[in-house]
């Protein structure tokens, strides 16, 4: 698994300021995807001697890491978000998935937010309210909540 770049964003995960790692090799191929470019398998590889060395440079900037993107590999991506679970308790996960459903190959004890769904240009993104796409918190390691709401456009 590989990723292009990161950035630290404020508006993926609600009350969160987030490590936001953009992950290549994307599957799904969404028509209007906004990053296309992450359908190549491009990049550096992804694995915890590179995540170590974000958590140590934004680890204490940040309260939450989101992997976006990793569909093609969802193990290593459940792997990555239990290895920050271990290291760094305090920080939140989350997985941005352009699966319709969540994989069954990770651990929702490993995330505290879990996004599914393909972009479809004529529902819009997150932010609109007629999305098809759904953004949960995970309680309890286990119990969904969707919060899509709290990311609409007011």
């Amino acid at each position: 698994m590989k990723y292009v770049n990161t950035g630290v964003v404020f508006q993926e995960i609600p009350d969160e300021t987030t490590l936001s790692i953009n992950i290549s090799n994307c599957p799904c191929h969404c028509i209007g995807c906004h990053s296309e470019y992450l359908w190549d398998d491009i990049g550096t590889p992804l694995n915890v001697m590179s995540l170590q060395l974000m958590l140590d440079e934004y680890g204490r900037d940040v309260t939450c890491i989101a992997f976006m993107g990793g569909d093609a590999e969802p193990k290593e991506v459940d792997a990555l978000a239990a290895y920050v679970r271990k290291k760094m308790p305090a920080l939140k996960t989350a997985w941005y998935s352009g699966a319709r459903e969540i994989s069954k190959e990770i651990h929702l004890k490993n995330f505290d937010f879990v996004k599914v769904g393909p972009y479809v240009e004529r529902f819009g993104g997150l932010d609109h309210k007629t999305t098809n796409q759904r953004l949960y918190r995970v309680d309890n390691g286990k119990d969904l909540v969707d919060i899509t709401s709290r990311l609409w456009k007011k």
